[in-house]
């Protein structure tokens, strides 16, 4: 017989570190939320993944900053609250155990409302969500906050797949292949990873995928291929018995010595198809959502070949109110463009989320300051932020500071909104009467990931010349102006090696003459 337990505000599923966080937003606030983990303990996924068990997210703890906040722009591992993750490894890739012990401990300090060994295997919504647990408990929430991650593996549809091992059960000892022949489907970082760990002990390995290697450093989305795995590159370059293939996957046999006969269609050679044999196939190919547990009235809309849920500007599902998402599935929103996958960007996406839910549903205002209207102020604190901000810097392009300036003259400053977010919220009314408004983003430039940024020849400096900022390639601040929704202005601050915007005549005095025209207020006073 199912127990149904007391109706709560926010039921989080999954206590991974983006249900941490935000469970501790939502005590911090003094909500009514419970987190359920079907682990043990939490960072479930982290003591499996990834499975060679080296992160690639960095922890770089000697940065010569005494600022925390510069400090987070280093740290990609840390929360928003407690201690910091140097304090568990010092390694600048660290063990993925190390994640798991700082997870378990996180918990534990900030006195989070968790319950452990509750697997949800069922969502339904008849008024309020009712979530339904493995021993028929039931969980009454007016909200529901999905923080489980992508827990199934992607799995494309190639006929034969079914007879590949997965990266999610393969063996990750490298004995296992001694002198086989190893195909890996995927180009992404497991796949890497994989190769990586195979190259002393494998005969042959191919790594295989229809789309052509897109490299971290180039594009700067950090779930491309990172320097860190890709030393099998050097092997199939120099002509090491290893390659990449280029194109698809046609199909996968099983032979009668227990080999694979794979049919790979190649991209660079005319659509040219081979009949290849290998030892072992693994499909390294990615993760997905899991939506099964969901009951048809409120089964998130699927996008992205169904492996994210569809989400608003709000992190909220497009089809079922009420139900939010946070952590890495929140990636729809800048699929491959920025970084809510990773913990360095979906913190500080959690506490964006957090400020929304506070804001739709418990009637408190966005974070702000108020300043006086004038260019001197405006641009004094634009700067202060943007020589300073680890949220705008690691959502670059997607989080952006707001300027709501009122119809008296008076300003107010707002942090870290979804930039996709504000044109509907100053519509809404959420800031106030707002005549015109100002985002502030980071963003790197035009056609950024289409040059090769080690190439001295394809690539124009800015950094001393305030004119050409906008030929600007590299992280820099941009200020953007907007009345009604149409955006009526904008000004590229010049990019720096260093990130430091502070030069008097290459960084301030074009920003502050610039809003003094923009928003036609009084002529700077210096």
């Amino acid at each position: 017989m199912e127990e149904i337990l007391s109706e709560l505000d926010y039921l989080v599923i999954g206590a991974g570190p983006a249900g941490l966080q935000m469970g501790h937003h939502l005590q911090q606030a003094g909500r009514d939320y419970l987190i359920v983990e079907a682990g043990a303990a939490p960072g479930t996924f982290f003591r499996t993944f990834p499975r060679h068990r080296q992160l690639i997210s960095i922890n770089k703890v000697y940065t010569g900053w005494d600022d925390p906040e510069l400090n987070l722009r280093m740290d990609w591992n840390s929360l928003l609250a407690g201690s910091l993750f140097k304090e568990y490894s010092k390694r600048y890739f660290p063990s993925a155990d190390d994640m798991v012990r700082y997870l378990g401990d996180f918990a534990a300090e900030q006195g989070l409302s968790v319950r452990y060994g509750t697997r949800i295997e069922r969502i339904s919504r008849p008024d309020l969500f009712e979530a339904v647990d493995q021993d028929g408990n039931v969980l009454r929430a007016r909200h529901v906050i999905i923080a489980t991650g992508v827990t199934k593996p992607y799995i494309p549809d190639i006929p034969g797949i079914e007879l590949a091992e997965l990266y999610t059960e393969m063996s990750t000892d490298p004995a296992d292949f001694i002198n086989q022949r190893v195909l890996i489907i995927g180009k992404g970082n497991s796949a890497f990873e994989t190769a990586d760990n195979l190259v002393e002990t494998a005969a042959v390995i191919h790594v295989a995928g229809p789309h052509s290697i897109r490299m971290s450093w180039q594009s700067h989305f950090v779930g491309h291929l990172r320097a860190v795995n890709n030393n099998f590159l050097d092997t199939y370059q120099l002509k090491s018995q290893n390659a990449i293939l280029d194109g698809n996957i046609l199909d996968i046999t099983r032979q009668p010595d227990s080999s694979y006969l794979v049919t790979v269609s190649f991209s660079r050679a005319d659509e040219v198809t081979k009949d290849i044999r290998y030892d072992r196939v693994i499909a390294a190919t990615g993760f997905r959502f899991d939506a099964s547990i969901f009951a048809p009235e409120c089964r998130p809309e699927l996008v992205i070949n169904n492996r994210f849920p569809a989400q608003t500007p709000a992190w909220e599902s497009i089809n079922v109110p009420g139900l939010y998402f946070a952590g890495t599935i929140t990636q729809q929103r800048d699929f491959k463009r920025s970084t809510s996958g990773f913990i360095h960007g979906f913190r500080y996406g959690t506490r964006a989320l957090h400020r929304i839910l506070e804001q739709c549903h418990h009637g408190h205002d966005w974070p702000h300051r108020e300043l006086a209207g004038t260019a001197d102020e405006i641009g004094a604190e634009i700067l202060v932020r943007v020589n300073r901000t680890s949220a705008l810097w690691q959502l670059f392009g997607f989080l952006g500071d707001v300027v709501a300036l009122r119809a008296d003259g008076s300003a107010r400053y707002l942090e870290e909104l979804p930039v996709d977010f504000v044109a509907d919220a100053v519509a809404a009314g959420a800031f106030g009467a707002v005549d015109t408004y100002l985002v502030i983003t980071l963003e790197y430039g035009k056609d950024h990931d289409r040059l090769d940024p080690f190439d001295i020849n394809a690539r124009r400096f800015s950094q001393s010349d305030a004119e050409h900022a906008l030929d600007g390639r590299y992280l820099h601040p941009v200020v953007r102006q907007y009345r009604a929704g149409e955006q009526i202005g904008e000004h590229h601050i010049a990019e720096n090696l260093e990130n430091e915007w502070t030069h008097e005549t290459v960084h301030r005095k074009p920003l502050f003459d610039f809003l003094g025209s923009a928003l036609r207020l009084p002529e700077p006073t210096r």
